[in-house]
């Protein structure tokens, strides 16, 4: 999760332990403070990578591949490359369900920018679009606010493409102010509002991706503390999503700059009761027909990270995996016990999110240049699966609540829904204390892996059976 575009999805946000005193370099063990906890060092800013750059005309693959020097789609492509289309031919387009996304502040411009959005690609207008703020009345827009700028633009990936995926469900997106309290960044007011949510059953599936290097905590008594809408969650039945990271088998530090030189995984993606979404590469023929994915991991392709970070790299670019510090193996992972051992083992499953296969988004907000781009990060995948989750919905009649012991059922008996990825790695370099440092990853491989989970999904079969299987 390189500084300035950490981890992103449908809930926005990167939630990051931030000491009060000065960050201890990630090598030593970090302390969180010990107060009220969990959440007097507990900060939250949006992930998108997102890098400014935007054309005023519809980005092309083509186009891209002339300016970024890499591949971007548009809706058509990543349906294909899930079978989509089969399912809407159907009329299984998330009809009933509702997309809960959750931002801090939101887009000024986002109910515009996704008209326009639909328009360009020819898909049809949300059945329902509602904001609230819950939490808060938001403050008005500041285009000078570079808070405010990147969750304006977390708000259009996330809207833009869960409806992408699932043009026929509801959007719910509920913004929160952003305020601070002895170091508390906005957090509470996010918890207020997923309860809020939750509470009201007002949504079908939650899509977020905050997230905090599990090392960043002092105990799992820190957890612990935030862990009540996921437990509410759980016990209403509503699908909680969240990221597995950008930034392969590493993560940053408490001072967000400097990377683990060792594995570490992050937290809620590592909370059992959430599905973890890591990040595949699509790639396509000549001819536009899908060929097989493989692990998302950017870090070495230096066209990549000169558009991502204007320089060379190396630079932590890839599907974020590993096993947790804290949780151990829940017994929906005893079938793949010889990966994971005795802990949770992070992603569950994987989507599209890769840089060098970005989506394209539209947007208008003020404070960056107007039009369309590219986005990429694992803040892509989870609102992708977020869409296929509404499908599933509507498929099953009710929400499918805590999906993890159905995805491994289904993988458990090779069904054709799960599609293996069995090529690349979550292994990154950067450069740190004046040398490049790696760390060495998890391969993809048949079966389940930590760098894209049990793989990705064949929608067709995936939905259906995953309707089928999962709990009412």
């Amino acid at each position: 999760m390189p500084v300035g575009r950490l981890t992103a999805a449908a809930i926005g946000f990167c939630l990051v332990a931030v000491s009060a005193a000065a960050a201890v370099a990630p090598a030593a063990a970090s302390q969180a403070p010990a107060a009220t906890p969990a959440l007097a060092g507990v900060s939250v800013r949006p992930g998108v990578i997102h890098v400014g750059r935007a054309q005023a005309g519809l980005l092309s693959t083509a186009d891209c591949q002339k300016l970024y020097h890499l591949a971007c789609y548009g809706p058509a492509q990543i349906r294909r490359a899930y079978g989509l289309p089969a399912l809407y031919a159907k009329g299984v387009t998330g009809r009933g369900a509702t997309i809960v996304i959750v931002d801090s502040y939101g887009s000024p411009t986002i109910r515009n920018d996704l008209r326009v959005f639909d328009r360009a690609y020819g898909l049809p207008a949300p059945p329902q679009f509602r904001i609230i703020q819950p939490a808060g009345r938001v403050p008005a827009y500041d285009p000078a606010s570079s808070d405010m700028v990147g969750w304006a633009g977390e708000t259009t990936l996330d809207v833009e493409w869960a409806h992408a995926v699932a043009p026929g469900a509801n959007i719910l997106l509920v913004q929160t102010p952003v305020s601070e309290t002895e170091g508390v960044h906005g957090f509470p007011q996010i918890v207020a509002a997923e309860e809020y949510v939750l509470k009201h059953h007002l949504g079908d599936v939650i899509s977020q991706s905050f997230s905090a290097t599990e090392e960043t905590f002092s105990s799992a008594s820190e957890i612990k503390a935030l862990r009540g809408a996921y437990q509410l969650a759980d016990r209403d039945h509503v699908t909680v999503l969240a990221a597995s990271g950008d930034s392969g088998a590493s993560d940053l530090g408490l001072d967000q700059t400097t990377y683990y030189a060792f594995r570490v995984t992050s937290w809620p993606d590592s909370d059992p009761l959430v599905t973890a979404v890591g990040g595949t590469q699509l790639h396509f023929t000549a001819r536009g027909t899908p060929a097989a994915p493989t692990v998302w991991n950017d870090t070495y392709s230096t066209a990549t990270n000169e558009f991502t970070d204007g320089d060379p790299g190396p630079n932590p670019l890839a599907s974020g995996g590993g096993m947790s510090l804290f949780f151990t193996r829940p017994a929906y992972q005893d079938s793949v016990r010889d990966v994971v051992g005795g802990s949770r083992g992070v992603p569950d499953i994987s989507m599209s999110a890769a840089c060098d296969g970005s989506v394209v988004t539209y947007s208008t907000y003020g404070g960056a240049p107007p039009g369309w781009s590219p986005e990429c990060g694992t803040s892509e995948a989870t609102p992708l699966f977020a869409g296929i989750v509404a499908l599933a919905d509507q498929v099953a009649g009710h929400a499918l609540g805590l999906i993890n012991p159905a995805l491994y059922q289904l993988a458990a008996a090779g069904k054709p829904g799960i599609a293996a990825v069995t090529s690349g790695d979550n292994t990154v370099s950067f450069t740190q204390d004046g040398r490049e440092q790696t760390v060495a990853g998890f391969s993809a491989r048949p079966g389940y892996d930590l760098a894209t989970g049990l793989g990705t999904v064949n929608a067709p079969y995936f939905v259906p059976e995953l309707a089928r299987l999962a709990r009412p």
